[in-house]
Formats: C-alpha cells, structure tokens, sequence
C-alpha cells in the first residue's frame, strides 16, 4: 500500500481531536470506537496489516505527555525517545517543550498518524520505522507507553530498555497489565487517566510511571 493511500486511511476514519490530559495536543483519533474498530477489521483482514492502535490516545501516552508538562526540566532540549509511539502523543508533548524526539513504531500506519499529528501542533518529529530493539542507545530520555501488554513484547523489549538505562532515563508507563516488570525500577508518579470502555475494562486507569533500572 502507498503511503498516500494510508495517509488517506488515516484521515478518513479519524477527526481532529485533543488529548484529554494535555488540552491544546491535536491529535487524529477514532471517535467512534466501535465503527473504527469493525471498519478497520474488514479492511485490515484484506491487507494483512495489525490493528489500528494508532488511531487512540492510550492512558500510558497520556500519562507520560502530562508528566513532561508538568516536568518540563525532564525533556527540554534533549534527545527523547517516543518507544511503541502510537498516535506519538509522548512526543509531541516533549517537542513542545524543545525536546528533539524519535518516535519508533513498526506499524507505517502509526508511523504515518504520528506525522499527521505531529504536523497538526506545528511540531518536527523524527519517525523510526521498523524495529529499533537493539540499536545503540543515542538518547537521553526514553518514554515508553503501555508497552508490556504481551509476554512475547515484553521479552523482547525489556532486556534492551534495562541496556539503555546505563546511559539514558527510561520511562515506562504501566496502566496495570499483566507482564509489567515486578521488579528492578522505580516508581516515579501516578495518574489517573480516564478512557473508554470500549477499549478498557473501567472509565478510568491508574496510570504508573516507574523508572527503569539497568541490568547489572
């Protein structure tokens, strides 16, 4: 598919909405969850292409793009990056504050929602696409939203992330799923996130922020 053609996705089964923990964020979300969601089936399961996580702002991202606002010292003027970056929300509330921000995804429709967005709130955001576990950390800050959903992404990512910690501040935002790390980090903040039951199982998630510690 061209990138023109997901750029047209995008835009056609999204509106302009704000971030609801960071008023004044622009952001292309699904504001009829359900419809996406089944539209997105059909047309995803003819394309062989992974869910539209791109197209909602995660309580993970959200809780991160607040805590960066309301710690701006965190992220002014350094390199960040935005991990599993989604609709790149994270990010664009560090480059908001002068951050210079990769966002990593390896889903080109996330990739492609995260320029729309970006665009939308007058912000350059660099897009990693593809898998960037296991690259050399070059970053200062490392942000992470809701990323231990899965054993298998879990094992896969959280080895690297302990590696980069030797060198940068690596922040993990856990809503309260399953394989989040019980051990080895530091928790940093709580916030309480409202969202939707179509996508959770309650109208609101207790966000936590921890700080991941290194490997030994």
């Amino acid at each position: 598919m061209t990138e023109s053609r997901r750029f047209k996705f995008v835009q056609e089964n999204t509106e302009l909405s704000e971030s609801r923990l960071v008023p004044g964020i622009k952001l292309q979300l699904a504001t009829d969850v359900s419809a996406l969601w089944q539209a997105s089936e059909d047309f995803l399961a003819a394309h062989h292409l992974p869910p539209p996580f791109w197209a909602f702002a995660w309580p993970g991202s959200e809780a991160l793009a607040r805590h960066v606002m309301d710690h701006p010292a965190l992220v002014a003027g350094l390199r960040v990056l935005d991990f599993a970056a989604g609709c790149g929300l994270a990010g664009i509330a560090c480059a908001q504050l002068g951050a210079k921000v990769d966002a990593a995804e390896i889903d080109p429709f996330a990739a492609d929602a995260i320029l729309l967005n970006s665009s939308h709130n007058n912000l350059k955001i660099n897009v990693l696409s593809g898998d960037i576990v296991g690259e050399a950390c070059r970053w200062d800050v490392i942000l992470c939203g809701d990323v231990c959903y899965e054993a298998p992404m879990t094992q896969h990512i959280l080895p690297w992330l302990r590696r980069c910690a030797r060198d940068a501040l690596v922040i993990v935002a856990d809503p309260g799923r399953k394989y989040a790390p019980d051990g080895g980090c530091e928790t940093i903040a709580k916030y309480e996130v409202p969202t939707s039951l179509e996508l959770e199982d309650s109208a609101a998630r207790i966000v936590t922020l921890f700080r991941l510690l290194p490997d030994a």
